[in-house]
């Protein structure tokens, strides 16, 4: 990481999730809180990568319980050939959401230059539901299952590849509010979901060391997709679908600080930073802080 220019993906879309103003994320993180400012005083070289536009009104595709499926395809196909293109040229993709939906694309995009690629998956919810078993239909809450192939075949399939990650190369981190199907997906397959249950138990330091231990031997890159709403509310009030009893302000950042030593990440995405619901930018200006703490920022 430390030997690569970062490029940054804005990508400022909402429709995956229920709540709008997801899509002003972005901007706020890259204006508003000083992402640009952050990188500078890092001495890291960057990139901005032209943003990911999608039209808002697209032909709806028929579907039984999937909104805005239309535009959830066409963002995933735009973002999943802009990733590939930046991992191509070897720089280390940093993707500004937007809502957690974005992370088909960016998945897509990865799983085509990783044959084992890992996610480290920072988020209140697991994001395993389908059309089927999904109470709101919002495909935000489907993202990490449509990698694992599990769902919408339009997007499972995107790019020819399917899955394009494995049960056994995800370890889902800060989990509080699962539904029943996501709860018996992940029995089922045995996958690494660390609970606030098991932080609380085990401290966030041991659940990355195993997380770390786990993927080093496994896969060949490794993805963190961090929805902000991972952190408690109190610290990171400005999301769509916040739970209380979530990461500490410091154990989010030790549990970024620890995958940075451990060399292994090869791409990040932030999302679910939702300005309309925030505190005086409280929860971008955290958004960026924890970018620097995942590329090297060192409190000595």
């Amino acid at each position: 990481m430390m030997n690569q220019s970062v490029a940054i993906v804005s990508v400022p879309f909402g429709n995956g999730a229920g709540t709008s103003g997801a899509e002003l994320g972005p901007a706020h993180i890259l204006n508003n809180a000083g992402l640009p400012l952050k990188l500078n005083a890092m001495n890291i070289t960057y990139q901005i990568s032209k943003e990911i536009i999608v039209p808002s009104q697209l032909p709806p595709i028929q579907t039984t319980n999937a909104k805005y499926l239309a535009e959830v395809l066409e963002l995933s196909g735009q973002l999943a050939d802009r990733v590939s293109q930046l991992v191509a040229q070897g720089t280390f993709p940093l993707v500004l959401g937007g809502d957690h939906s974005i992370s088909i694309g960016t998945v897509a995009g990865l799983a085509e230059h990783y044959a084992n690629l890992g996610v480290i998956w920072f988020d209140a919810h697991s994001d395993l539901n389908t059309e089927e078993t999904s109470p709101s239909g919002n495909i935000h809450g489907m993202s990490l299952g449509i990698s694992l192939g599990r769902g919408i075949p339009l997007l499972t399939g995107l790019r020819g590849i399917c899955p394009k990650i494995k049960p056994e190369h995800v370890a889902i981190i800060g989990a509080r509010s699962l539904d029943p199907g996501e709860k018996a997906y992940i029995r089922s397959l045995g996958m690494a979901c660390y609970t606030m249950h098991d932080i609380d138990r085990l401290g966030i330091a041991r659940v990355m060391d195993k997380v770390i231990q786990h993927l080093r031997q496994v896969t060949d890159g490794v993805h963190v997709s961090f929805d902000i709403d991972s952190v408690d509310p109190k610290e990171a009030p400005g999301t769509g679908t916040p739970v209380k009893g979530g990461l500490s302000y410091r154990e989010a950042h030790l549990a970024l600080e620890l995958l940075f030593q451990s060399d292994l990440v090869t791409s990040a995405e932030f999302v679910e930073v939702n300005p309309s619901l925030d505190k005086h930018n409280k929860t971008a200006k955290l958004a960026v802080e924890l970018i620097g703490s995942l590329l090297g920022e060192q409190i000595l």
